[in-house]
């Protein structure tokens, strides 16, 4: 892969098959159902607080994002949070987590985000290189 051969784009819902394939490489508690992802997935292409980015490389998927900006009343105003972001297994190392996180970036910024955030256990070092530091512990309540 070349940095000329990727493509960083809004999904669409063509992308759908791949990109739910690259979300049941997540494994962690829930596994992603086609059902709830067939209904959740055309409510975020419409969601205007809302970004999902594809990462493509010869007509084909291989990585994406998923983010949201939300208004808080702590940081005076917005800030986006990236809630998926999934490169393929075999392709990783080659600048597409990179391309996708930039690409959310600069759209943050157009929405006058304050940050970007997200939680996780992975490639802390990936996080750091592009300039992210670890500021909270994460907690959460599984409701089903």
């Amino acid at each position: 892969m070349t940095s000329e051969s990727l493509l960083i784009r809004r999904a669409e819902k063509a992308d759908a098959d791949e990109i739910f394939a690259l979300a049941r490489e997540f494994g962690l508690t829930f596994r992603p159902e086609r059902e709830a992802f067939d209904l959740a997935l055309p409510q975020l292409l419409e969601n205007e607080d809302a970004l999902l980015l594809a990462a493509v490389v010869d007509g084909r998927v291989h990585g994406y994002l998923l983010g949201f900006v939300h208004l808080t009343l702590f940081a005076n105003g917005p800030v986006a949070w990236v809630e998926e972001a999934m490169v393929q297994t075999g392709v990783r190392r080659q600048g597409i987590g990179r391309a996708l996180l930039e690409e959310f970036e600069e759209w943050a910024r157009s929405r006058q985000a304050g940050y970007v955030a997200m939680a996780t256990r992975r490639a802390p070092e990936f996080y750091r290189a592009l300039g992210y530091e670890q500021a909270a512990t994460f907690y959460r309540k599984v409701l089903r």
